[in-house]
């Protein structure tokens, strides 16, 4: 029977590659992607016009965008890629090839369990090149945006804290912290779906958004209630917080550290990585 990796101390990579389609949240187009073993550290995107040309992730080719993580690799732009990147490296795969059809990561059902399943089956064989060098703080990082607050201090292990505060009955105040490695991170945090609110649905469709977005890919709340229970854990929201967090945290690598975030949003994040990304050069 298949085993995670126990921590993320060692380079892994795919036992096979994986293949998946489905819907974009944001554009409600068609979208799949193939995942490919790789020996080369890290994650590494591919368009499916040309193939062999790689990109290697980095902070730098994030761009903001609303309610997802979007990058551009030379001028094409791929959105809601967050979901995919934590599965992985939540997993403990170091090296990946992404190969991308389309200009978006299929949502599945909001979570990346789907994903999970899909690496369960292929299993994880060893990388015979060592993984990237992880962020290991020496001191202290405070990132702040309006009253969203990430606070990162050294550790040996890597422990979150998640904090988040709605004005919306069926959500409110909710805290969730892990102690993170491969076994906890499927079990905790990879079923956790995405989540939006009724009374914003429209005004988030005008814009041209979350056009694939629906009741089986997304929890709605419904300010005292929710529109299509049940909840996976009563504090769902807030475990699908730190999984964008783990997503957005690919770009530079699991940092060796206790974080504490507050009202987390994709910006923040990119904002937090680019600090570690200092760390590592």
């Amino acid at each position: 029977m298949f085993s995670f990796p126990e921590n993320y101390e060692q380079g892994w990579t795919l036992g096979n590659e994986i293949k998946k389609d489905g819907i974009g949240l944001h554009t409600g187009n068609k979208c799949k992607v193939l995942i490919k073993p790789t020996e080369l550290p890290g994650f590494h995107f591919s368009l499916s016009e040309e193939p062999n040309k790689l990109f290697t992730i980095d902070i730098s080719q994030v761009r903001k965008t609303p309610l997802c993580t979007t990058l551009d690799l030379d001028g094409k732009i791929i959105s809601t890629v967050e979901h995919l990147l934590a599965a992985l490296i939540g997993v403990g795969v170091t090296h990946a090839q992404i190969e991308i059809t389309g200009s978006e990561i299929p949502l599945l059902d909001g979570s990346a369990i789907g994903w999970i399943e899909e690496i369960e089956r292929t299993g994880l064989i060893n990388a015979s090149t060592s993984p990237k060098p992880r962020p290991e703080l020496t001191s202290s990082i405070v990132i702040h945006e309006g009253e969203s607050v990430i606070i990162a201090t050294p550790s040996k292990n890597l422990k979150l804290i998640g904090l988040i505060d709605f004005p919306y009955k069926a959500i409110g105040e909710q805290m969730f912290s892990i102690d993170m490695c491969p076994k906890n991170f499927v079990k905790e945090i990879a079923p956790a779906r995405t989540f939006g609110f009724l009374d914003q649905l429209d005004e988030l469709k005008k814009a041209g958004l979350i056009k694939g977005g629906g009741l089986e890919n997304a929890l709605v709340c419904n300010g005292d209630s929710w529109v299509n229970p049940p909840l996976r854990f009563a504090n769902e929201p807030v475990r699908h917080k730190l999984l964008d967090l783990i997503g957005d945290l690919a770009f530079v690598g699991l940092p060796r550290a206790q974080i504490i975030v507050y009202k987390g949003s994709h910006s923040l994040h990119t904002e937090f990585a680019a600090s570690l990304q200092k760390v590592l050069t």
